[in-house]
Protein backbone atom coordinates (compact mmCIF):
# COMPACT_ATOMS: atom_id res chain seq x y z
CA UNK A 1 0.00 0.00 0.00
CA UNK A 2 1.12 3.57 -0.66
CA UNK A 3 1.22 5.56 2.59
CA UNK A 4 2.43 9.05 3.52
CA UNK A 5 3.36 10.12 7.03
CA UNK A 6 2.96 13.88 7.52
CA UNK A 7 5.41 14.98 10.19
CA UNK A 8 9.05 13.91 10.53
CA UNK A 9 9.38 14.21 14.29
CA UNK A 10 10.23 11.19 16.41
CA UNK A 11 6.76 9.65 16.34
CA UNK A 12 6.17 10.21 12.65
CA UNK A 13 9.58 8.75 11.85
CA UNK A 14 9.10 5.70 14.08
CA UNK A 15 5.73 4.95 12.47
CA UNK A 16 7.10 5.47 8.97
CA UNK A 17 9.83 2.90 9.71
CA UNK A 18 7.24 0.48 11.09
CA UNK A 19 5.08 0.80 7.98
CA UNK A 20 8.13 0.37 5.74
CA UNK A 21 9.05 -2.76 7.66
CA UNK A 22 5.53 -4.07 7.02
CA UNK A 23 6.14 -3.91 3.29
CA UNK A 24 4.40 -0.65 2.38
CA UNK A 25 5.72 2.12 0.14
CA UNK A 26 6.17 5.04 2.52
CA UNK A 27 6.76 8.78 2.12
CA UNK A 28 7.94 10.75 5.17
CA UNK A 29 6.97 14.41 4.76
CA UNK A 30 8.78 17.25 6.51
CA UNK A 31 7.30 20.69 7.10
CA UNK A 32 10.63 22.34 6.27
CA UNK A 33 12.75 21.64 3.20
CA UNK A 34 15.96 21.95 5.24
CA UNK A 35 14.74 19.27 7.63
CA UNK A 36 14.05 16.95 4.71
CA UNK A 37 17.52 17.60 3.28
CA UNK A 38 19.20 16.99 6.63
CA UNK A 39 17.40 13.67 7.10
CA UNK A 40 18.40 12.69 3.57
CA UNK A 41 22.05 13.50 4.20
CA UNK A 42 22.39 11.89 7.65
CA UNK A 43 19.81 9.10 7.16
CA UNK A 44 19.05 9.45 10.86
CA UNK A 45 16.58 11.50 12.90
CA UNK A 46 18.44 13.14 15.81
CA UNK A 47 15.54 12.43 18.20
CA UNK A 48 15.91 8.71 17.37
CA UNK A 49 19.70 8.32 17.54
CA UNK A 50 21.17 5.09 16.26
CA UNK A 51 18.11 4.18 14.19
CA UNK A 52 18.98 4.42 10.46
CA UNK A 53 16.54 5.65 7.83
CA UNK A 54 16.66 3.13 4.96
CA UNK A 55 17.07 4.38 1.40
CA UNK A 56 13.67 2.85 0.62
CA UNK A 57 12.02 5.48 2.85
CA UNK A 58 11.14 8.40 0.58
CA UNK A 59 11.83 11.79 2.16
CA UNK A 60 10.01 14.86 0.86
CA UNK A 61 8.77 18.35 1.68
CA UNK A 62 6.22 18.30 -1.15
CA UNK A 63 2.73 17.57 0.15
CA UNK A 64 1.56 16.41 -3.27
CA UNK A 65 3.25 13.13 -2.30
CA UNK A 66 -0.09 12.04 -0.80
CA UNK A 67 -1.61 11.65 -4.29
CA UNK A 68 -2.26 7.98 -4.90
CA UNK A 69 -1.93 7.07 -1.20
CA UNK A 70 -4.56 4.82 0.36
CA UNK A 71 -3.63 6.01 3.86
CA UNK A 72 -2.20 9.26 5.24
CA UNK A 73 -0.82 9.55 8.78
CA UNK A 74 -0.98 12.97 10.47
CA UNK A 75 1.88 13.05 12.97
CA UNK A 76 2.28 16.79 13.52
CA UNK A 77 2.00 18.54 16.92
CA UNK A 78 -1.63 19.07 17.92
CA UNK A 79 -1.51 22.81 17.22
CA UNK A 80 -0.59 22.12 13.57
CA UNK A 81 -3.24 19.48 12.85
CA UNK A 82 -5.86 21.85 11.44
CA UNK A 83 -3.42 23.65 9.16
CA UNK A 84 -1.95 20.36 7.94
CA UNK A 85 -5.39 18.86 7.26
CA UNK A 86 -6.38 21.97 5.32
CA UNK A 87 -3.19 21.84 3.24
CA UNK A 88 -3.46 18.15 2.44
CA UNK A 89 -7.13 18.16 1.40
CA UNK A 90 -6.58 19.10 -2.29
CA UNK A 91 -4.19 16.17 -2.77
CA UNK A 92 -6.24 13.41 -1.11
CA UNK A 93 -7.67 10.55 -3.10
CA UNK A 94 -11.37 9.90 -2.31
CA UNK A 95 -11.63 7.20 0.33
CA UNK A 96 -8.04 7.55 1.55
CA UNK A 97 -7.99 6.87 5.30
CA UNK A 98 -6.62 9.66 7.49
CA UNK A 99 -4.88 8.47 10.65
CA UNK A 100 -4.39 10.93 13.51
CA UNK A 101 -1.51 9.97 15.80
CA UNK A 102 -1.18 13.35 17.53
CA UNK A 103 -2.42 13.70 21.10
CA UNK A 104 -4.30 16.78 22.20
CA UNK A 105 -7.48 18.84 22.02
CA UNK A 106 -7.63 21.97 19.87
CA UNK A 107 -7.13 24.99 22.08
CA UNK A 108 -9.59 27.48 20.61
CA UNK A 109 -12.45 25.09 19.79
CA UNK A 110 -11.99 22.27 22.37
CA UNK A 111 -12.51 19.82 19.48
CA UNK A 112 -10.78 16.44 19.41
CA UNK A 113 -8.20 16.16 16.66
CA UNK A 114 -10.19 13.69 14.57
CA UNK A 115 -13.06 16.19 14.62
CA UNK A 116 -10.67 18.91 13.50
CA UNK A 117 -9.45 16.76 10.62
CA UNK A 118 -12.98 15.78 9.58
CA UNK A 119 -14.04 19.41 9.69
CA UNK A 120 -11.27 20.36 7.28
CA UNK A 121 -11.32 17.46 4.79
CA UNK A 122 -15.06 16.70 4.60
CA UNK A 123 -16.87 13.38 4.36
CA UNK A 124 -14.92 11.64 1.58
CA UNK A 125 -12.12 10.42 3.82
CA UNK A 126 -12.66 8.35 6.99
CA UNK A 127 -10.63 9.40 10.04
CA UNK A 128 -9.03 7.10 12.61
CA UNK A 129 -7.26 7.95 15.89
CA UNK A 130 -4.28 5.72 16.73
CA UNK A 131 -3.24 5.97 20.37
CA UNK A 132 -1.82 4.14 23.35
CA UNK A 133 1.36 3.71 25.42
CA UNK A 134 3.91 4.10 22.66
CA UNK A 135 7.12 6.08 23.08
CA UNK A 136 8.65 6.73 19.67
CA UNK A 137 12.10 5.89 21.04
CA UNK A 138 10.94 2.37 21.93
CA UNK A 139 8.83 1.72 18.84
CA UNK A 140 11.85 2.74 16.78
CA UNK A 141 13.93 0.12 18.63
CA UNK A 142 11.35 -2.65 18.04
CA UNK A 143 10.18 -2.82 21.67
CA UNK A 144 6.87 -4.76 21.87
CA UNK A 145 4.02 -2.23 21.93
CA UNK A 146 0.21 -2.25 21.82
CA UNK A 147 -2.10 0.59 20.76
CA UNK A 148 -5.74 1.07 19.78
CA UNK A 149 -7.28 2.34 16.52
CA UNK A 150 -10.51 4.27 17.12
CA UNK A 151 -13.06 5.22 14.48
CA UNK A 152 -16.81 5.28 13.89
CA UNK A 153 -15.97 3.58 10.58
CA UNK A 154 -15.28 -0.06 11.45
CA UNK A 155 -13.66 -0.77 8.10
CA UNK A 156 -11.25 2.14 8.46
CA UNK A 157 -10.24 1.06 11.97
CA UNK A 158 -9.62 -2.48 10.73
CA UNK A 159 -7.56 -1.17 7.81
CA UNK A 160 -5.34 0.72 10.24
CA UNK A 161 -5.07 -2.44 12.32
CA UNK A 162 -3.97 -4.38 9.23
CA UNK A 163 -1.36 -1.95 7.94
CA UNK A 164 0.35 -1.29 11.29
CA UNK A 165 0.16 -4.64 13.05
CA UNK A 166 3.15 -6.97 13.19
CA UNK A 167 4.76 -9.28 15.79
CA UNK A 168 6.13 -6.33 17.76
CA UNK A 169 3.31 -3.81 17.28
CA UNK A 170 -0.17 -4.97 18.27
CA UNK A 171 -3.26 -2.94 17.33
CA UNK A 172 -6.74 -3.26 18.83
CA UNK A 173 -9.86 -1.51 17.50
CA UNK A 174 -12.73 0.44 19.09
CA UNK A 175 -15.51 2.80 18.09
CA UNK A 176 -15.05 5.03 21.18
CA UNK A 177 -13.19 7.84 19.47
CA UNK A 178 -14.02 10.40 22.17
CA UNK A 179 -12.71 8.19 24.97
CA UNK A 180 -9.50 7.34 23.15
CA UNK A 181 -8.72 10.92 22.17
CA UNK A 182 -9.50 12.42 25.58
CA UNK A 183 -7.44 9.77 27.33
CA UNK A 184 -4.54 10.56 25.00
CA UNK A 185 -4.78 14.32 25.50
CA UNK A 186 -5.52 14.62 29.20
CA UNK A 187 -3.02 12.08 30.49
CA UNK A 188 -0.36 14.62 29.53
CA UNK A 189 -1.71 16.97 32.23
CA UNK A 190 -1.42 14.23 34.83
CA UNK A 191 2.05 13.27 33.58
CA UNK A 192 3.17 16.86 33.94
CA UNK A 193 1.74 16.85 37.48
CA UNK A 194 3.55 13.59 38.26
CA UNK A 195 6.76 15.22 37.09
CA UNK A 196 6.16 18.17 39.41
CA UNK A 197 5.76 15.66 42.24
CA UNK A 198 9.10 14.07 41.32
CA UNK A 199 10.73 17.49 41.10
CA UNK A 200 9.49 18.33 44.59
CA UNK A 201 11.11 15.15 45.88
CA UNK A 202 7.82 13.50 46.83
CA UNK A 203 7.49 9.75 46.74
CA UNK A 204 6.02 6.84 44.82
CA UNK A 205 2.90 7.03 46.99
CA UNK A 206 2.26 10.57 45.78
CA UNK A 207 2.75 9.70 42.15
CA UNK A 208 0.44 6.68 42.44
CA UNK A 209 -2.19 8.93 44.02
CA UNK A 210 -1.89 11.46 41.21
CA UNK A 211 -2.13 8.76 38.55
CA UNK A 212 -5.17 6.98 39.96
CA UNK A 213 -7.12 10.07 40.96
CA UNK A 214 -6.05 11.75 37.73
CA UNK A 215 -7.46 8.85 35.74
CA UNK A 216 -10.73 9.26 37.65
CA UNK A 217 -10.86 12.90 36.52
CA UNK A 218 -10.11 12.02 32.92
CA UNK A 219 -12.82 9.34 32.86
CA UNK A 220 -15.30 11.70 34.51
CA UNK A 221 -14.79 14.32 31.81
CA UNK A 222 -14.65 11.69 29.09
CA UNK A 223 -18.02 10.25 30.07
CA UNK A 224 -19.53 13.75 30.19
CA UNK A 225 -18.39 14.21 26.59
CA UNK A 226 -19.77 10.89 25.38
CA UNK A 227 -16.87 8.50 25.97
CA UNK A 228 -17.24 5.09 27.63
CA UNK A 229 -15.85 4.43 31.09
CA UNK A 230 -14.18 1.16 30.11
CA UNK A 231 -12.06 2.92 27.50
CA UNK A 232 -10.17 4.70 30.27
CA UNK A 233 -9.23 1.35 31.79
CA UNK A 234 -7.63 0.38 28.47
CA UNK A 235 -4.54 1.18 26.42
CA UNK A 236 -5.50 4.78 25.58
CA UNK A 237 -6.42 5.46 29.20
CA UNK A 238 -4.48 3.84 32.03
CA UNK A 239 -1.93 2.34 29.63
CA UNK A 240 -0.86 5.67 28.19
CA UNK A 241 -1.09 7.29 31.62
CA UNK A 242 1.31 4.79 33.18
CA UNK A 243 3.96 5.09 30.48
CA UNK A 244 3.81 8.89 30.37
CA UNK A 245 3.90 9.41 34.13
CA UNK A 246 6.78 7.04 34.81
CA UNK A 247 9.21 7.35 31.88
CA UNK A 248 11.96 9.86 31.25
CA UNK A 249 11.08 9.56 27.56
CA UNK A 250 8.04 11.67 28.48
CA UNK A 251 8.65 15.35 27.78
CA UNK A 252 5.59 16.17 29.93
CA UNK A 253 7.10 14.44 32.94
CA UNK A 254 10.49 16.03 32.33
CA UNK A 255 8.89 19.47 32.10
CA UNK A 256 7.06 18.84 35.35
CA UNK A 257 10.30 17.85 37.08
CA UNK A 258 11.84 21.19 36.11
CA UNK A 259 8.80 23.06 37.47
CA UNK A 260 8.91 21.07 40.71
CA UNK A 261 12.56 22.07 41.11
CA UNK A 262 11.68 25.75 40.78
CA UNK A 263 11.84 26.56 37.06
CA UNK A 264 9.06 28.86 35.87
CA UNK A 265 6.55 26.92 33.72
CA UNK A 266 7.13 28.87 30.49
CA UNK A 267 10.89 28.53 30.90
CA UNK A 268 10.55 24.81 31.61
CA UNK A 269 8.60 24.34 28.37
CA UNK A 270 11.38 26.16 26.47
CA UNK A 271 14.08 24.03 28.09
CA UNK A 272 12.42 20.80 26.96
CA UNK A 273 12.89 22.01 23.38
CA UNK A 274 9.90 20.11 21.99
CA UNK A 275 6.15 20.58 22.26
CA UNK A 276 4.90 19.87 25.81
CA UNK A 277 1.30 18.96 25.07
CA UNK A 278 0.29 18.83 28.74
CA UNK A 279 1.01 22.54 29.17
CA UNK A 280 -1.61 23.41 26.57
CA UNK A 281 -3.99 20.58 27.45
CA UNK A 282 -4.30 21.87 31.02
CA UNK A 283 -5.96 25.05 29.79
CA UNK A 284 -8.26 23.17 27.42
CA UNK A 285 -9.21 20.62 30.07
CA UNK A 286 -10.09 23.35 32.55
CA UNK A 287 -12.25 25.08 29.94
CA UNK A 288 -14.11 21.83 29.22
CA UNK A 289 -14.50 21.00 32.92
CA UNK A 290 -15.90 24.44 33.69
CA UNK A 291 -18.26 24.27 30.71
CA UNK A 292 -19.61 20.83 31.60
CA UNK A 293 -19.55 21.24 35.38
CA UNK A 294 -17.12 18.35 35.89
CA UNK A 295 -14.98 18.26 39.04
CA UNK A 296 -11.26 17.96 38.16
CA UNK A 297 -9.21 19.11 41.18
CA UNK A 298 -5.82 17.84 39.97
CA UNK A 299 -6.29 19.43 36.56
CA UNK A 300 -7.39 22.69 38.19
CA UNK A 301 -4.32 22.57 40.44
CA UNK A 302 -2.06 22.02 37.42
CA UNK A 303 -3.69 24.99 35.69
CA UNK A 304 -3.09 27.16 38.77
CA UNK A 305 0.61 26.27 38.74
CA UNK A 306 1.10 26.58 34.98
CA UNK A 307 -0.91 29.73 34.35
CA UNK A 308 -1.57 31.30 37.75
CA UNK A 309 1.93 31.24 39.19
CA UNK A 310 0.85 29.21 42.21
CA UNK A 311 3.50 27.45 44.30
CA UNK A 312 3.38 23.66 43.67
CA UNK A 313 3.89 22.98 47.39
CA UNK A 314 0.82 25.06 48.22
CA UNK A 315 -1.19 23.19 45.59
CA UNK A 316 -0.18 19.80 47.05
CA UNK A 317 -1.28 20.91 50.53
CA UNK A 318 -4.62 22.12 49.18
CA UNK A 319 -5.26 18.87 47.33
CA UNK A 320 -4.48 16.83 50.45
CA UNK A 321 -6.83 18.83 52.68
CA UNK A 322 -9.92 18.84 50.45
CA UNK A 323 -13.23 17.80 52.04
CA UNK A 324 -13.65 14.13 52.93
CA UNK A 325 -15.50 11.95 50.43
CA UNK A 326 -15.91 8.29 49.35
CA UNK A 327 -13.52 7.03 46.68
CA UNK A 328 -16.32 6.00 44.33
CA UNK A 329 -19.45 7.96 43.56
CA UNK A 330 -21.30 4.62 43.51
CA UNK A 331 -20.52 3.87 47.18
CA UNK A 332 -23.60 3.49 49.44
CA UNK A 333 -25.94 4.45 46.64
Amino acid sequence: MNITVLGSGGWGTALALLLLENGHQVNLWSYKEEECLRLGQTRENPVLPGIPLPRELALTADMSCVKGCQAVVLATPSFAVRTTARQVKPFLDPGAVLISVSKGVEKDTSLTLTDVIAQEVGENNPVVALSGPSHAEEVGRHVPTAVVAASKDKGAAQLVQDIFMNPRFRVYTTDDVVGVELGAALKNVIALSAGVSDGLGLGDNTKAMLMTRGLTEIARLGEAMGGRKETFAGLAGIGDLIVTCTSMHSRNRRCGILIGKGTAPEQAVKEIGMVVEGYYAAATAKTLADKLGVEMPITEAAYAVLYGGKDPKTVVAELMTRDKKPESEESWV
